[in-house]
C-alpha cells in the first residue's frame, strides 16, 4: 500500500497518509519508491523532485506555494521551506 499519495500527475509532492521516519523506503500512490530525508507526519507533504529556492510548489495540480529554500526528493515540505501562495 503506498504511504504518499500523488494527488495530480502534475504534483512535484505527495501526501503522507501515515507518518514516516527519516530513512524510511517509501512507496508513492504511482508505485515508484523514495527513501524519507526527515520525519513526516500524517498529511503533511513530501518532495517528489527536486525544487530551487523560488520553484512553485504543487498540489493538487494547483500552485500552493513557493520554496524559500533548495528542496531535494523525499524532503519533508512545510513551513520551513515553503511560503504559501494561497489566499
Amino acid at each position: 500500500m503506498a504511504r504518499f499519495l500523488i494527488l495530480d500527475e502534475r504534483d512535484n509532492v505527495a501526501v503522507a497518509v501515515e507518518p514516516a521516519k527519516a530513512g524510511d523506503q517509501t512507496v508513492l500512490s504511482n508505485g515508484k519508491t523514495l527513501k524519507v530525508n526527515h520525519e513526516i507526519p500524517f498529511a503533511h507533504k513530501i518532495a517528489i523532485k527536486a525544487l530551487k529556492k523560488g520553484d512553485k510548489v504543487i498540489k493538487y495540480g494547483e500552485v500552493i506555494g513557493e520554496a524559500t529554500a533548495e528542496i531535494s526528493p523525499g524532503d519533508h515540505v512545510h513551513i520551513q521551506n515553503i511560503r504559501s501562495l494561497r489566499g
